[in-house]
């Protein structure tokens, strides 16, 4: 693809020879001859000079041997590069024999039911999606149009996936809710989870992440949501769209969260609390009561972030602090006697 082909796709502008041909793309560091890479922050430049690519998406024009791509958002317009030489491999539709399909399920057109896929009973699948190896889809379940599931995942009854939902290996929707309540011996009693998962269109869900179902109506995942490995979402939880969960968080049941929420790698979030819209929580923060204010928190509990990064600085220094502290006491105490 020509250079100036590209510019013209990802609507930037070329700086040098538009006639170059790019074979490819790729990272900065490994990328080749004949590729373009991107430059989203200019305190990387220096590494320009070592690389190899021909040409360069940059935000503003720049002083460089290399061929340039002007573009406002770098990091996007390389993403959809990305996108175009390296589309995500997809295997032929049909339905291969060793799958198990029970009574009253519907296939929409040109889907692919891998090996050892189990549908149950009155399942609906849509349009162009693709079910890999192992996936296990429980009854009543709803799958929507351009969705792909991938090896072992499993739903189970009555959850709905919207369309181009993306849910990595070993993911579970739909699982009960960890909800008990003891009896008069102190025995732990199931409280049954009759309610449901709905995965609303454009989510993609990380490998073995697990999304309770709600004990009564629904756990919600938003439009547009991406949510990372290894992550719990308990029953009841209502995440809102276009937010970012990180690897390893915990929200537990009942959690409202708003718009573009962002949740760092192992925040934790108590029952029943609520996260405002554009709220930023950082990595390892404990979160017990409501945030409400669009802002970055962090810490545990969770506060807001100049609080916080203050604590973390004085932190290192409360052994001397102490330790000052207590001769100062013996000081005063000895002029008290005097």
């Amino acid at each position: 693809m020509k250079l100036q082909e590209i510019a013209e796709r990802l609507g930037g502008t070329v700086e040098g020879d538009g006639s170059l041909e790019i074979t490819g793309v790729n990272g900065m560091e490994l990328a080749e001859q004949g590729q373009i890479t991107f430059l989203a922050d200019k305190k990387f430049k220096d590494q320009l000079k070592t690389c190899n690519a021909s040409a360069v998406i940059v935000p503003k024009k720049m002083e460089t041997d290399k061929a340039q791509v002007v573009h406002p958002a770098p990091a996007l317009a390389f993403a959809k590069l990305l996108a175009e030489y390296h589309p995500e491999p997809r295997p032929q539709p049909g339905v291969d024999e060793s799958a198990c399909i029970a009574d009253g399920v519907q296939l929409g057109k040109d889907v692919t039911i891998s090996p050892f896929v189990a549908l149950g009973k009155d399942v609906v699948i849509g349009d162009n999606t693709v079910l890999h190896p192992g996936v296990v889809v429980h009854e009543g379940c709803r799958i929507g149009n351009n969705s792909t599931l991938f090896a072992n995942v499993t739903v189970y009854r009555n959850s709905v996936i919207g369309n181009h939902v993306v849910l990595h290996a070993g993911v579970v929707i739909g699982a009960d809710g960890f909800g008990y309540t003891p009896d008069e011996k102190g025995r732990h009693v199931k409280i049954n989870q009759v309610g449901r998962v709905v995965i609303e269109d454009h989510v993609e869900v990380g490998a073995n992440t697990c999304i309770d179902r709600a004990a009564f109506g629904e756990t919600v995942v938003g439009e547009g949501t991406k949510i990372d490995n290894l992550v719990q979402i308990a029953h009841n939880c209502d995440i809102g769209p276009h937010s970012i969960i990180v690897s390893q968080a915990g929200i537990a049941g009942t959690c409202k969260l708003g718009h573009h929420v962002v949740l760092a790698g192992q925040v934790g979030l108590a029952d029943h609390v609520t996260i405002g819209d554009q709220v930023i929580v950082a990595a390892q923060a404990g979160v017990n009561k409501d945030l409400s204010e669009p802002g970055f928190y962090g810490g545990s509990p969770a506060i807001s972030a100049m609080t916080w990064k203050r604590y973390t600085t004085l932190l290192p220094k409360l052994p001397e602090l102490s330790r000052k502290i207590q001769e100062l006491e013996k000081r005063l105490n000895a002029i008290e006697k005097e």
